[in-house]
């Protein structure tokens, strides 16, 4: 094999890359060839990926102190990470478009646009822009560093980027450079699914709806045969036509059959297909709207079984390849990039309730949160109590004073019902 050469696309005939961009145009076993596009036609893979994707897209992306836990809102990242990426798209549109293509191609690029900041004299990221990974190729250089070749969606030259100007999110990887599309992988499996489908869809569109057969003991001329077949074709043909009650003539006899065991199984191979399309991407049963008894009391159990298998390893991913790529060496350890899931993660009301009193200090227990801590996850603004960020339990504090030398308002409140 020849060495890496910094503008090689394909090193060779036996580059992965290369050999994985072949593979990609032969049929699955179904002898369906498997596309993107096509993938997401099927609905379970469009459910799982959307679920996915909807729940990158949705949650809080945030910089962080390391050393505080305090959103670092006044670095110049911090807006680009939670709420505007590039001038058309939001944060949520961004991260969901990210996902997707993770997802289904593997990979996710976005070229880095850099400003110097006047105040530090230092260079800012201030917008990420999405790269088609179709029309992208990463190649490892001889000092190990990455660049990119991409080719604009409008034509025109092929453009090198050198790998400091690319923010690269990579799926399950074999090589450590290249994530691997999950929708190839699964390509069998994916095709399978969309067979099954496109009988059925068949069935309906040219099927006959009538359950039986014809049979006739005189000897047909094939002329009567052809016009018996049109006929037949014309009336009971077709979901439009389902439920139709033959009308036949010259001694031709009509016998019903009932399902058979073909029909049991098509519906059994599309049931199937389902579970195995969740298995690829990680999501529940049940939230891929399949009938499943494990919805009511324990769907709280299943959003946190899907947040922390099916949504937790993409949040690893997200983070650290942001510190990798967006984060100056300077102040990798002083800032980190973190997904805020306490909403996906929150039980009911009832539970909830009983936790933050905990956290507060009920039943004369330690607490080991403050109010404004629990302010915080239940998305509302801090009080401006004094003691709102002490870790001490309010209901057996001393009264607090307001301005004018009174009683603070939480004794006060019991002075007058004790009254």
């Amino acid at each position: 094999m020849s060495a890496p050469r910094a503008e090689a696309v394909y090193l060779d005939l036996l580059d992965p890359a290369l050999l994985t961009y072949m593979l990609a145009d032969q049929p699955s076993d179904s002898g369906i060839y498997i596309s993107t596009e096509k993938a997401l036609r099927n609905p379970a893979v469009l459910r799982a990926v959307s679920l996915i994707s909807s729940g990158i897209g949705m949650l809080p992306l945030h910089l962080i102190e390391k050393a505080t836990k305090e959103k670092a809102d006044t670095v110049p990242l911090f807006r680009v990470l939670h709420r505007k990426p590039n001038p058309w798209q939001t944060a949520y549109e961004y991260r969901q478009l990210q996902q997707l293509r993770l997802l289904t191609e593997g990979n996710a690029y976005a070229r880095i646009i850099r400003s110097v900041d006047l105040r530090t004299r230092k260079d800012k990221v201030v917008a990420l822009i999405p790269m088609d990974p179709r029309q992208t190729v990463v190649g490892q250089n001889p000092d190990w560093t990455l660049s990119y070749r991409y080719q604009p969606p409008t034509g025109g030259p092929e453009e090198r980027i050198a790998g400091r100007d690319v923010h690269h999110v990579r799926g399950l990887t074999t090589d450590g450079i290249r994530g691997m599309s999950m929708v190839r992988q699964a390509a069998d499996a994916i095709g399978l699914a969309i067979a099954a489908e496109l009988a059925l869809s068949r069935l309906y569109k040219r099927g006959s709806f009538v359950n039986g057969v014809l049979e006739t003991d005189k000897r047909m001329s094939r002329p009567a045969m052809e016009s018996l077949k049109a006929q037949w074709s014309s009336l009971y043909e077709g979901a439009a036509n389902a439920g139709g009650t033959p009308v036949l003539e010259e001694g031709v006899k009509y016998k019903g059959i009932g399902p058979n065991a073909r029909d049991a199984q098509s519906n059994e191979t599309r049931a199937r297909q389902i579970e195995e399309i969740a298995r690829i991407f990680g999501v529940p049963r049940p939230l891929m709207m399949v009938d499943d008894t494990s919805w009511g009391s324990g769907i709280e159990a299943l959003g946190q079984l899907f947040v922390q298998y099916g949504l937790n390893p993409w949040f690893e991913a997200w983070e650290q390849a942001i510190v990798r790529d967006l984060i100056d060496e300077a102040d990798a350890d002083r800032y980190e990039a973190k997904f805020n899931a306490g909403a996906l993660l929150r039980g009911s009301l009832k539970d909830q309730a009983e936790f933050f009193s905990k956290a507060l200090g009920a039943g004369g227990q330690r607490p080991f949160m403050s109010q404004n801590e629990v302010r915080d996850v239940m998305d509302m603004p801090r009080s401006a109590d004094p003691g709102a960020n002490d870790l001490t339990n309010p209901m057996t504090q001393p009264a607090q004073t307001d301005a004018a030398g009174g009683e603070g308002t939480a004794l006060k409140g019991a002075n007058e019902n004790v009254a």
